[in-house]
């Protein structure tokens, strides 16, 4: 499995001492460093069976900035919400695990990890 963080995140590191204490085998991915582009976005959304606004943390600076709270929420405007995304990946909700099976999850929660441990 692998785990999108952002070390300064407090869930982040949550998620991580849990996956340690459960003896997880993972890849960490600092997606702030390591910018995942348009196409893994998609894939973690087809995964995570969301859309890109499920995903977006709309409080955040940039987001008030692109003024993503008016964006349209459809399919024709997906595109335009995955590159904005992918050009500021700090808007991206964390840590997201995606599990062996295929699926993924947005591990905020324990249960949520836990879940993920489960697959």
């Amino acid at each position: 499995m692998e785990i999108w963080i952002n070390p300064a995140c407090s869930k982040c590191r949550s998620a991580l001492t849990l996956l340690d204490a459960e003896g997880a085998e993972y890849t960490v991915r600092r997606y702030l460093e390591d910018v995942p582009t348009e196409d893994e976005i998609r894939d973690v959304l087809a995964r995570l069976g969301l859309e890109p606004w499920d995903i977006t943390r709309t409080q955040e600076a940039a987001a008030k900035e692109l003024d993503m709270k008016t964006w349209d929420r459809d399919a024709a405007s997906r595109d335009r919400w995955v590159r904005a995304l992918a050009e500021h990946p700090g808007l991206i909700q964390r840590p997201i695990i995606t599990a062996d099976d295929g699926s993924a999850v947005v591990a905020r929660t324990e249960e949520a990890v836990r879940d993920a441990l489960e697959r």
